[in-house]
């Protein structure tokens, strides 16, 4: 048993780690394969590159950040580069959003960014991407893996 001077330090050690867990999220692959495609309406068609360039950029971490040599860093789930696509303590970059926003476990703005940077650079704008997944052999099978053909986005109830 903790003598009682101890318990309060205890107390709030416990409350601080807890708070810092639900800002943060470790996904597994089929989680987030059917997050994406669900929710968030990814093409099945992208889905092997978009989830093999999370797993080398981010290892599915929400709250992941990287310091590069050029003194950028790498926010969130898809590793987003604060030089070019947002900016550190105030919205910026391409993306006009804070870099920190992107190291949460609210994946949207996230998801947003990416999908701006690949449809203005393609994957090729990721390391991670080019480094491992762009020989299509190394691809994830989503479709074995994940049952990727079964998910569809869910519908929302119009009720209006």
């Amino acid at each position: 048993m903790l003598p009682k001077v101890l318990l309060l330090p205890a107390l709030l050690l416990c409350l601080l780690l807890n708070g810092k867990e639900a800002e943060s999220k470790k996904y597994m692959r089929c989680e987030l394969t059917r997050v994406l495609v669900e929710t968030y309406r990814f093409q099945k068609t992208l889905m092997s590159n978009w989830i093999c360039l999370v797993e080398h950029e981010s290892f599915l971490d929400t709250n992941k950040v990287t310091r590069n040599e050029n003194n950028s860093k790498n926010y969130g789930l898809f590793q987003i580069n604060s030089k070019d696509y947002c900016a550190e303590g105030r919205p910026g970059g391409l993306c006009n959003m804070k870099c920190e926003d992107l190291s949460n476990d609210d994946i949207s703005d996230d998801i947003a960014c990416a999908q701006r940077i690949q449809q203005r650079d393609g994957f090729k704008y990721w390391k991670g991407w080019n480094r491992y997944c762009r020989n299509t052999r190394n691809l994830p099978n989503l479709d074995v893996t994940c049952k990727l053909s079964t998910l569809s986005p869910i519908r929302t109830l119009n009720l209006f």
